[in-house]
Formats: structure tokens, sequence, C-alpha cells
């Protein structure tokens, strides 16, 4: 996984020896704006899910402490910020994806967001996992792109995908996170997921369009090492079930 070496007992060192051995792992994207009980939260520990990622492009007021103090007190699952802005910072968590948006020219979102950013986050005490973001087109306009005014790689440009993501591990990036953006009418094609995978050595995330299990098999078998799923599951978290269940399955046949 290039020439860094996880701290042992990390987070990412966790996720980096799910990668090396096979194990898929199963991320919760939860929006504190729209968390209203801590039945996802449940459903979740039954599944035996790998981590939660908390934040979202928009937050209103200060749910993201709530939010991740009301996940801790009935879940000891990892929770990593995944943070849309720069005030998104909370030591209640255990750490944070420091994202990087490669695939966008917007230098606040490239850089200028971690300037402001690091004299908290250095004091914050939480495990930073550096991450390029890789926003992917998904047959309409999303929060995300919206927001970070930027524009998302085409659905079907697999180079530029790999291109940027191997760009992302050359800059020191220590995982990828290729996304289709909260409400994507689909999710990132096998294609493009399997042309990332073979260009990197680093985790690769992805998420966006993840509904249905056949989506999260696909998903897998182009190569992720960990899927999101987080809009599908709050509406029906019977869905998890199912999910959880495709990456036991895919785990015990590939390891």
């Amino acid at each position: 996984m290039g020439n860094y070496t996880p701290e042992p007992g990390s987070i990412y060192s966790s996720i980096v020896e799910a990668s090396k051995s096979g194990r898929k792992q199963l991320a919760i994207l939860i929006d504190p704006d729209k968390f209203e009980s801590e039945k996802i939260v449940n459903a979740a520990n039954q599944v035996g899910a790998d981590l939660f990622f908390v934040g979202g492009s928009l937050l209103s007021g200060g749910k993201i402490e709530e939010c991740i103090k009301k996940i801790k007190a009935v879940s000891d699952i990892p929770v990593l910020i995944f943070p849309g802005s720069s005030m998104q910072i909370c030591p209640a968590a255990d750490g944070l994806l420091l994202l990087s948006l490669i695939s966008g020219r917007n230098a606040e979102l490239l850089i200028g967001q971690h300037v402001i950013a690091a004299p908290y986050l250095k004091d914050s005490g939480l495990e930073l996992l550096s991450t390029g973001y890789i926003l992917v087109d998904s047959g309409k306009q999303t929060t995300a792109s919206y927001i970070s005014n930027t524009a998302p790689i085409p659905y079907d440009k697999n180079e530029i995908a790999v291109c940027t993501a191997m760009a992302g591990e050359m800059l020191g990036l220590r995982m990828i996170y290729l996304d289709g953006g909260s409400g994507a009418l689909h999710p990132v094609s096998r294609q493009m997921i399997s042309a990332v995978k073979n260009a990197i050595t680093i985790p690769l995330i992805t998420g966006g369009g993840i509904r249905t299990p056949e989506a999260a098999e696909a998903a897998l078998n182009a190569g992720s090492d960990i899927i999101v799923v987080g809009n599908a599951v709050e509406k029906n978290p019977g869905l998890l079930l199912e999910i959880a269940d495709g990456i036991r399955q895919y785990t015990r046949v590939h390891t």
C-alpha cells in the first residue's frame, strides 16, 4: 500500500489489513440532519457493519456532535467524520476522512479548507485518514457537486478517473473514494471501479447510488474495498441485512 506504514491498531491499519486479505467492508453514511433515531445504528450493530461515516454537504445547526454521541452511546463501530466543510470537526468521533476533492478544480476543496482546519485537527485527537475524493456523474446534479461548485467526472470516462486516482496516490493520499453523491440515480460503473482499483495500491471506497444487493455485489466484484450505503438503508433498514449477507458471502468465496 505505497510507502506509508499504518500505525498498528489504527482504523486505517484495519482498513489496509482488510484490503490486503480481500475482506470487504461496509460503511454506513449518516446525515446528521436526517438522523431521527438509533434504529439504523442498531441495524448496523446487528449485521456487523465496519464503519460509520457521519456528515454531509449541508448541515444545519450543531447536529453533528449530537449525532455522533448518540451513535457512540449504543455502538462500538468506529465513527469517521465525512466532512462537507472545515466546520464539521468533532472530537467525539474516532477519526475524520480528510477529503481532498481531486476530481474538481476548486482550490478551496483541494487545500484551502484544509489550511483553515489544520490547527483544529491537530488539537482534536482525531485519527486523520487522507482521502482523494472523486465525484462521478450519477445522472443528475447532486448536493455535493452543487455545493462544491465542481463538475463530476463523466460516467463513462474511466481513463480520467484512473489518472485522477493515480495522481492522488502519488501525492501521498492514503485512500481513494469514488462517489456518485447523495441521491445518485445510478452507482459508479463496474468498469470505472475496476479500472481505478487496478491502477492504485491503496484502499478504494465506493458510494452513491448503492440501493440494492445487486449494486453492492457489482461494486465488490469490481474491486471496491469499502462500499458505502446511506439514503437507501435509512429508508429501508432491512436492505442493510441483505447487503451485509452479500459481503459475507463474497468474503467466504474469495478469501
